[in-house]
């Protein structure tokens, strides 16, 4: 199975370097864990088709990073399960039911179930908390399914895709549940087209949104700097300049 390798991830080697026995990174990437941002000393949780950084703060993830094949996006295997789970592997233990019950908030998927349709373990694993934030009904159901969507239709087009997700994590957020879970205001991904070298980043505001997806386009770099993350570092600087500091909506079909 060509995800195999991400349970074998560990934080230390995160932070400085990957283990190289990975059997899909070593056949199939030019570039070792392309996905994973630069990481902050929060823990690191590799799970079968992702992995995430969790912030005990906001009791969330910083971010979600995974890679999405034309296969695995155009599968239709698995079925969702709407089955939400405590994430095991969190160390502080991640939100839970009793967070999200009245709040009037959607857990909302940062790598979403649609995603994960090609493995039984991927698709359970896409419903632990951890891989939820708090989502207005109308967000979560509207414009950000629509850009879900349209990552598996890339995801499909071009063959590959890279993505990092996640919400804008920063003091003074409203929090909800006895864990104190934090509801962003902002939501984004980032998407990296590394084999036709073009990247792309959205940002939504946690609202029901009516614009079309071109709208919320931006540059990977504006998206670094209100999350205070570093995407796609491991590039070439010559890459990671010109794919990061500009977007062009004609290349996505946008």
């Amino acid at each position: 199975m060509i995800h195999n390798f991400r349970s074998s991830i560990y934080a230390g080697l995160l932070i400085i370097t990957f283990s190289l026995s990975c059997t899909k990174q070593e056949v199939e990437y030019s570039l070792n864990y392309l996905e994973i941002p630069s990481t902050n000393g929060n823990q690191i949780v590799p799970h079968y088709a992702y992995t995430l950084q969790y912030n005990e703060t906001y009791e969330q993830a910083d971010w979600v990073a995974y890679v999405l094949t034309r296969e695995e996006a155009e599968s239709t295997t698995y079925e969702r399960t709407n089955i939400f789970l405590v994430d095991p592997d969190i160390s502080t233990n991640s939100a839970n039911a009793d967070d999200y019950s009245g709040s009037g908030y959607d857990r909302g998927h940062l790598a979403p179930a649609g995603d994960m349709r090609w493995s039984e373990t991927a698709m359970a694993e896409s419903f632990y908390y951890s891989n939820m934030s708090p989502q207005m009904p109308g967000f979560n159901r509207g414009k950000w399914s629509s850009l879900e969507d349209k990552v598996r239709d890339w995801a499909s087009e071009y063959g590959k895709l890279y993505i990092v997700t996640g919400g804008i994590l920063n003091e003074g957020l409203p929090k909800i549940g006895p864990n104190d879970v934090a509801v962003p205001q902002y939501f984004y991904k980032v998407l990296l087209d590394y084999d036709n070298k073009k990247a792309i980043g959205f940002l939504m505001k946690n609202e029901s949104l009516s614009e079309s997806l071109g709208f919320y386009a931006t540059s990977i770099d504006e998206i670094e700097t209100l999350s205070g993350i570093d995407f796609f570092f491991r590039l070439p600087d010559s890459d990671e300049n010109s794919l990061e500091n500009h977007f062009d909506l004609t290349l996505w079909g946008l």
